[in-house]
């Protein structure tokens, strides 16, 4: 008999990076395909993609894919739709919400990738291939349109509950499915894949609406321009600083990529609502003052090239942030990414500017994820037989039985926590973790796609925190001149005042050679041993005298 495969190849163990594979017999069914943000150990590294490496198998194998589902509008959930797409078939539908797909086909438009994506009509199951039946309802996060779904499949219902949190008094008022939530716990669900990135909160998380109060007070007073940060998707904040700067009589100016596409698609279709003559160019802001301008500006996370990092460094071609301005990061700073946000609000406080930021006004922000209760009532309307967390860290998943399923009366067996890889199969109800699949780390780097390894990035490394020795020897007629070896040194130490490790570096370098060459072999060492045997010998000897292992560059030069 058949086994149902559920097998997240993003989303597991870390926050981003959301890809799920639904399989059964020769059928795949996509859920999102997002990025990953870099930490401060890639350098170089713009973005991270799923591994897709098992898909690509598999249609190898005959078998084909026969849909994807996007959750929501986040990057981390639609992000990679135009590095993964290219590499995919071009004949399997894409299915979203409105917003939802507005957004991913901005995405996709800047790659350069061309495909259609299907609006699906809420409450309406709709077939993908032969063995899947998708049924999708609104649900609240921190992004209008966000969709959870019912995965009809051979073994029993499953429940895709992506990042959400309950609230009661949304901005749109668009509240969650409660109705259809509850109608398909009723008829009964096996397993329940649920966000639980904020589990380890054991109350609710506030609603979106509770922000307003905080920036209405940031507002005040500001004899300058009000310029607001925030992440692009989060239509429903910039909705609440619109009818803020109504308020207040100022205009309403958008800068950033990000921020002016999303905008745009969002007013398109009508999840927000802009008075056209609150919106001014940004080129044409040194036609009003200062105190008449509303700045909605992306770079919340201080992102290197961003509109507000280069804005922050006197760098942006159209927006001068002065003293009397005040600057509101109405925004966390993403898990790991705490060094360039602080640091862009570190500058903005050297240069006179006040900044607001949720340690100082909490309710600047409020988390689109639900806190411990939400998720124990979405476990009570559900009543699924197994509980599956996902979209947090290992931290928050390994906390979900003892926040989340224990109470709610599930026994450990229950709440299924494969890991980073595992394959979870179900066959007749009963679970259990199949093979394992050796993901891969994805990185994109400019243009390139997987062209960077933890190789390249351990040379990076490498390069930034340890430096550079190039080692030119020259050589005339075949044979080296070790006599004359230079050494040049970029980011390692300053070679006019450190004379002894110049002289060691090419003493050492010489004995190698010698050494090499020296040896009974029957053919010539080739230059490239001899590079290979300098890095990791002259390396070595480095450490022992100055504790610090520098790239080493060997360069034969014919004079």
């Amino acid at each position: 008999m058949s086994a149902l495969r559920i097998i997240p190849i993003g989303g597991m163990g870390n926050v981003t990076q959301n890809m799920y594979i639904y399989e059964y017999e020769n059928e795949l069914m996509l859920f999102d395909c997002g990025i990953g943000f870099p930490t401060l150990a890639m350098p170089g590294v713009d973005v991270m993609i799923p591994d897709i490496s098992y898909i690509k198998e598999q249609l190898e194998a005959g078998k084909k894919i026969v849909g994807m589902i996007l959750t929501h509008g986040h990057d981390d959930h639609i992000g990679a739709l135009p590095y993964i797409l290219p590499e995919l078939p071009t004949d399997f539908p894409i299915y979203a919400s409105p917003l939802t797909a507005g957004f991913a086909k901005h995405r996709m438009g800047d790659g350069g990738v061309d495909r259609e994506i299907t609006v699906f009509t809420d409450g309406q199951k709709f077939d993908l291939g032969s063995h899947f039946k998708i049924e999708g309802f609104p649900m609240t996060h921190s992004v209008p349109d966000t969709r959870h779904f019912a995965v009809y499949t051979p073994e029993g219902v499953i429940y895709h509950g992506a990042d959400f949190k309950i609230d009661l008094q949304p901005v749109d008022k668009v509240l969650p499915d409660f109705d259809t939530i509850s109608r398909i716990g009723k008829e009964g669900v096996l397993c329940m894949l649920m966000d639980c990135l904020r589990v380890e909160r054991e109350g609710w998380s506030k609603s979106e609406s509770a922000v307003f109060p905080s920036l209405e007070e940031s507002m005040i007073d500001v004899e300058g321009k009000y310029i607001v940060t925030l992440m692009s998707s989060h239509i429903h904040r910039i909705q609440q600083v619109v009818n803020l700067a109504g308020k207040f009589d100022r205009k309403v100016v958008f800068i950033g990529r990000s921020v002016e596409q999303n905008v745009d698609v969002a007013r398109e279709l009508k999840k927000l609502f802009i008075p056209a003559e609150m919106v001014i160019d940004k080129r044409d802001i040194q036609n009003y003052k200062d105190k008449e301008l509303c700045i909605v500006i992306a770079g919340s996370q201080g992102q290197e090239g961003s509109s507000l990092v280069r804005a922050i460094y006197g760098e942006h071609p159209v927006l001068q942030i002065k003293p009397k301005d005040r600057v509101v990061f109405s925004s966390d700073a993403i898990p790991g990414n705490e060094i360039p946000y602080y640091d862009a609000i570190d500058e903005l406080c050297r240069n006179g500017v006040r900044v607001l930021y949720p340690d100082v006004m909490p309710d600047l922000h409020q988390s689109g994820h639900g806190g411990a209760m939400e998720q124990m009532m979405m476990v009570a309307l559900v009543k699924p037989k197994y509980l599956f967390p996902m979209g947090g860290q290992d931290r928050h998943r390994e906390k979900f039985f003892e926040m989340v399923g224990e109470k709610m009366g599930y026994e450990s067996h229950h709440v299924l926590i494969p890991g980073h890889g595992d394959v979870l199969e179900f066959e007749d109800g009963q679970p259990r973790v199949g093979e394992h699949l050796n993901l891969q780390p994805r990185y994109v780097d400019g243009l390139g796609v997987g062209d960077v390894g933890r190789s390249v990035l351990s040379d990076r490394r490498a390069l930034g925190t340890e430096g550079m020795i190039v080692l030119v020897i020259p050589k005339a007629g075949g044979k080296l001149d070790l006599e004359s070896i230079n050494v040049v040194s970029r980011g390692f130490v300053f070679m006019k005042e450190a004379q002894e490790v110049v002289e060691f570096i090419k003493q050492n370098t010489k004995e190698i050679i010698t050494e090499l060459q020296g040896t009974d072999q029957p053919e010539p060492v080739s230059e490239d041993d001899l590079k290979r045997a300098l890095e990791r010998r002259l390396g070595r000897r480095l450490y022992k005298i100055i504790r610090r292992e520098p790239m080493i560059l060997p360069v034969f030069v014919e004079v």
